[in-house]
């Protein structure tokens, strides 16, 4: 009920920004921040983002491994390597189809929930926060949840999804160069951005919802891994489910590993400089896909780590819920800044909103700083 509005709010800043200036949130937040900051929130955005990869390829695997009856390693191996290969090689434009293709497996957890039974007065009850209690695991939880929902990954891939519309496209023009292009160019965003939170939040909340009707129902409140969860769904929602559930682990894997290593990519190469961009071949962008390689490499190291898969990504998303404060705050000044936006600064009800989403951040963050200290 809040992060929809919120996120949809700081997503059409983000948009917004690349559209407008034709150049990623890194380049423009050098302009209104210092450089240190700034490489300082694209090293804390690389760190959460690894762990997000590695916690996806590790669950990818397990998953697979469930499904054949062996081997989860070596499919954690094989997704990496699969992913790797399909981004530098295949170009942006015919991968996306891809993509979008699986975006249809995150409906397999909205299949989980039309399995279970609810009891959808407590649902509603819960959705608006009848009997929460601030506990500092709590404040925690919201910080962890707006992390993953209004996060900084999301922030950078969208706009530069917006500049390489631009690049690839010799018919579009940054709209500071080119203001006849704004009214179709912000529509197209406004409908493309609303429409993709709200699908998104729906998917989050059934995800949501899922888990507590089966597992924490059942007193399953210890999953370390995605196996564990599988596993333990089994008894609780039938065999159904459970495929269900691995089936949407693989999808949603495939779906997220290139954009949580191509927002690193984008980022770390903004700063640095290099050329960037998933149209490109290895050869013509090599920085940034080095740092695709590294991201997931890193990712599959923790595999054979020992490390916690679900413990890491969940601190991966506090971790994001966190810094995602100072990029937001930088994102209002650049979206509102007349000498970068031009005639195209924020409108009054996009900046009010997007302030709103970058305050309702700090609020959760400094809450969990308090009730935890």
């Amino acid at each position: 009920m809040l992060t929809f509005p919120l996120m949809a709010a700081i997503q059409l800043v983000s948009a917004h920004i690349g559209r407008v200036t034709g150049h990623g949130l890194a380049r423009n937040m050098l302009k209104v921040m210092p450089r240190a900051v700034v490489a300082l929130l694209v090293l804390l955005l690389f760190v959460a983002n690894t762990i997000n990869v590695g916690a996806d390829i590790a669950a990818m695997g397990e998953a697979a491994g469930m499904l054949a009856g062996f081997g989860a390693h070596v499919f954690t191996a094989l997704f990496a390597v699969l992913s790797v290969v399909l981004q530098m090689f295949v170009p942006y434009r015919r991968y996306s189809r891809l993509l979008i293709v699986l975006t249809f497996s995150l409906f397999a957890y909205v299949a989980v929930v039309l399995l279970v039974h609810l009891d959808w007065g407590q649902v509603g009850l819960a959705l608006i926060g009848v009997g929460v209690t601030l506990s500092p695991a709590a404040a925690t939880i919201i910080v962890a949840i707006f992390g993953t929902t209004i996060s900084p990954y999301l922030f950078f891939w969208q706009a530069a999804q917006e500049v390489e519309e631009v690049d690839q496209d010799d018919a579009q023009h940054a709209l500071v160069d080119d203001p006849p292009e704004a009214p179709e160019a912000f529509r197209r965003i406004r409908i493309d951005t609303i429409a993709g939170m709200a699908a998104s939040n729906l998917i989050a909340l059934a995800i949501m919802i899922a888990t507590a009707a089966t597992l924490h129902a059942a007193g399953k409140t210890d999953i370390q891994t995605a196996a564990q969860a599988a596993e333990a769904l089994r008894p609780v929602a039938g065999a159904f489910a459970y495929a269900l559930f691995s089936v949407g682990i693989i999808g949603t894997g495939l779906l997220a590993i290139p954009v949580l290593a191509g927002s690193s990519a984008y980022a770390v190469s903004e700063l640095a400089g290099w050329k960037e961009g998933l149209d490109n071949m290895p050869w013509q962008a090599t920085g940034f896909y080095a740092v695709i390689a590294i991201a997931v490499a890193i990712g599959v190291g923790m595999d054979y780590s020992g490390i916690d898969p679900i413990k890491a990504l969940f601190w991966s998303a506090v971790i994001n819920g966190v810094i995602a404060v100072p990029m937001m705050f930088a994102m209002m000044f650049v979206v509102s800044h007349k000498k970068l936006m031009g005639d195209f600064t924020a409108g009054p009800w996009l900046k009010a909103l997007g302030w709103i989403s970058t305050l309702v951040m700090l609020a959760a963050a400094v809450a969990m700083g308090v009730t935890s200290f």
